[in-house]
């Protein structure tokens, strides 16, 4: 709340100085507060742009795996494939942690329903020039129940 505060207050003051060049004439008070009125609108419509973008869905939901990405796909590219076969909670593309490039492969989360669709039908998709390969993600416990056995 503190940062959007701080924000909200750096683009009033930068609204006020524009708004002042422009009509030199008006007291500064008005310029600051037509400044703030800018400000809380543009706020107010970054928000609620924000908030349309979230997933609004709720029911169960299923992680996939997505392997064989293209390494300069971005999360709404990945997320706009996926949508076509159901909503989508979110989508997570894994970088190297040292050189912050993408390693072509990340993570789908969307409804039950959706996800068997997609495995299906994006599984060996072509998608920017390469086979994509899509797989219901393992869960931590059954990673780890995997390793237990080896």
């Amino acid at each position: 709340m503190q940062k959007s505060f701080l924000i909200l207050l750096v683009v009033a003051v930068v609204g006020a100085f524009t708004i002042y060049r422009f009509v030199p004439d008006l007291p500064a008070f008005l310029t600051y507060l037509m400044g703030i009125v800018v400000a809380g609108i543009v706020f107010i419509v970054s928000k609620s742009s924000s908030q349309t973008s979230t997933a609004t869905y709720k029911g169960p939901t299923k992680t996939l795996y997505v392997g064989n990405l293209p390494y300069r796909v971005h999360e709404t590219e990945v997320k706009a494939l996926f949508q076509d076969h159901g909503p989508v909670t979110s989508v997570r593309l894994v970088r190297d942690r040292k050189t912050g490039r993408r390693k072509g492969f990340g993570f789908v989360e969307m409804s039950d329903a959706g996800a068997d669709k997609a495995r299906v039908k994006l599984n060996d998709f072509i998608f920017q020039e390469r086979t994509l390969k899509v797989r219901e993600a393992r869960t931590q416990e059954t990673f780890n129940n995997r390793d237990e056995e080896e």
